[in-house]
């Protein structure tokens, strides 16, 4: 039994975590849905919210057994008002809310010439805005409580050229994991911990759907190829390998880490060419 599919042993037993991007846009392991069902399984009640209603029961139907443990919500993180309701609720109906994921985002290509005005801020609402508003209305409950962990998911392209001019969505990415050292310097004495994961370029349904809308059928393989001969590790991560970055950095194993950022990328990032 791999690391993948082993049971749970209980690392977040007790919490409450509040998901936000806990669907998916195609079938298989996204990054959200991964980190949805890896906490049930550890032993949480997670709140799995996505705006997409279709999205999410695949999510339960890969937890398998666990899924008892998953509720469901739909929320545009867009709507500020929609975000305050379902974090009052959330809060209301279990008491409290121990963690906080936000992995809401996706790329639009262009760069600074190609990429038009409503794109851009489109790229920062949907990618950096999205996690100041979770934050903004979660962060108060944590600091309440005189504890919390969030774990915000940015990308690598937040700190590397990744192979494709998309200007807005790694200056957005960039933002998220600035936006979690400044906060979580704040929120420190607080009890209240906040962390950011950074995956690579693994093979997610997030992918998929972006290639095919990019390129010609034929060359969607090749691409896919070019981006696994990137990483020096020789397999191809998926949305299983952050989940478990997010466990990790949200359970208590992670109590002294708050600040920094976990880089999921098969070491990609961390070759010179």
């Amino acid at each position: 039994m791999n690391v993948h599919e082993q049971a749970g042993a209980g690392r977040l037993a007790g919490k409450v975590a509040l998901i936000f991007g806990a669907g998916c846009v195609g079938p298989g392991w996204g990054n959200g849905r991964a980190i949805a069902v890896r906490f049930a399984q550890e032993g949480a009640v997670v709140v799995a919210v996505d705006i997409r209603p279709e999205s999410l029961p695949e999510t339960l139907e890969l937890a398998g057994r666990y899924q008892s443990r998953i509720e469901t919500q739909i929320c545009d993180v867009g709507d500020v008002a929609q975000v305050a309701a379902l974090v009052q609720a959330v809060a209301r109906r279990h008491g409290r809310i121990d963690i906080l994921v936000n992995n809401v985002g996706g790329p639009i290509p262009g760069g600074p010439a190609a990429l038009t005005q409503a794109d851009w801020r489109r790229q920062l609402d949907l990618n950096l805005t999205s996690v100041f508003t979770t934050c903004q209305h979660v962060l108060p409950i944590m600091q309440a409580q005189g504890a919390g962990a969030v774990v915000n998911v940015s990308s690598t392209s937040a700190i590397r050229w990744t192979g494709a001019p998309q200007v807005g969505y790694a200056a957005a990415k960039a933002g998220v994991m600035q936006f979690g050292r400044v906060a979580a310097v704040e929120y420190a004495s607080k009890g209240v911990r906040i962390n950011t994961v950074l995956p690579g370029q693994l093979h997610t349904p997030l992918v998929d759907a972006f290639l095919a809308g990019q390129q010609s059928a034929g060359d969607i393989d090749a691409l896919l190829e070019r981006r696994r001969r990137r990483i020096p590790l020789p397999l191809s991560g998926d949305g299983r390998d952050t989940a478990n970055a997010v466990l990790f950095l949200a359970s208590d194993e992670a109590r002294f880490i708050t600040g920094t950022e976990l880089i999921v990328d098969g070491g990609m990032s961390a070759r010179c060419d």
